[in-house]
């Protein structure tokens, strides 16, 4: 059964699934739609076109769907979709997207924003993303599934985040984090695989190995860094997780996070 707090003001041409649950002081707009088994604990506020999936759970004061922070914004009904069976804490803000990009920030299924998360405008957020504390991402993101952040890790616009990378506490992300990496420091560097992830996403001790030593190959190899990954390539052609990496590569557009070996980054390592 849905409940509806006396004091939440829910806006007519709003959608409401069954057994919602709004608490008091929450405002929903009239292009927001709920799913099945959501929960807004109170104080939330929900405008613009957004859409929340089944049973995610939204915390006090978390605002989603405002218009993005932009100067280029012209008004338009952009959206915000968010999955199924997420977790957003207190503080969290999601902007709206804007007309320049696709008019989406998205967000998968499984997700974990803790308290005072910002994802800016036509990001696109894949599934199981953990956020810790104060992590900021920039408009036009790309953050692929299983991605880890630390607290207070700033991300800059336009970067990607690959598959199950780890962005550890207090770092700044500058350029595209290949997947599985282990990124760390104020002007992020990797400094390993988040070996970690891929255990509990059952790895076996053997694909480890193998992407241990493309990772290395790729970063540490002789030759320029076109040629190491022309040649690594081919060395683990028909490997499905070291030719994510490789696919990732070769589509990005921007700058990669480049690898440093941990000695060299002494103390902050």
């Amino acid at each position: 059964m849905t409940v509806i707090d006396e004091m939440a003001r829910v806006a007519k041409g709003a959608t409401i699934g069954s057994d919602v649950s709004i608490g008091p002081y929450c405002v929903v707009g009239p292009n927001v739609t709920l799913g099945d088994g959501c929960k807004l604990v109170g104080h939330v506020h929900l405008d613009g076109h957004t859409s929340i999936g089944p049973r995610t759970r939204i915390a006090p004061f978390a605002s989603i769907g405002g218009p993005p922070q932009s100067v280029r914004y012209r008004g338009g009904p952009t959206r915000v979709v968010i999955g199924a069976d997420c977790d957003i804490r207190e503080n969290v803000t999601v902007n709206a997207g804007t007309e320049d990009d696709r008019g989406l920030t998205e967000i998968g299924d499984r997700c974990f924003l803790m308290a005072g998360t910002h994802v800016a405008h036509d990001c696109k957020v894949g599934n199981g993303v953990t956020f810790a504390n104060n992590v900021l991402l920039g408009g036009h993101s790309v953050i692929g599934d299983n991605v880890l952040f630390g607290g207070q890790v700033a991300v800059r616009q336009f970067v990607r985040i690959g598959e199950g990378a780890m962005i550890v506490g207090l770092s700044g992300v500058r350029a595209d984090v290949i997947p599985y990496a282990l990124a760390h420091g104020p002007l992020a560097h990797l400094v390993g695989l988040n070996i970690v992830g891929l255990r509990r996403r059952g790895v076996t001790r053997s694909d480890l190995h193998q992407i241990r030593q493309a990772y290395h190959a790729i970063f540490f190899g002789d030759g320029t860094f076109a040629e190491r990954v022309k040649r690594t390539e081919g060395d683990y052609a028909g490997h499905p997780l070291v030719g994510m990496i490789f696919e990732f590569i070769r589509t990005a557009t921007r700058p990669l996070t480049m690898a440093v070996h941990r000695a060299d980054l002494g103390d902050n390592a």
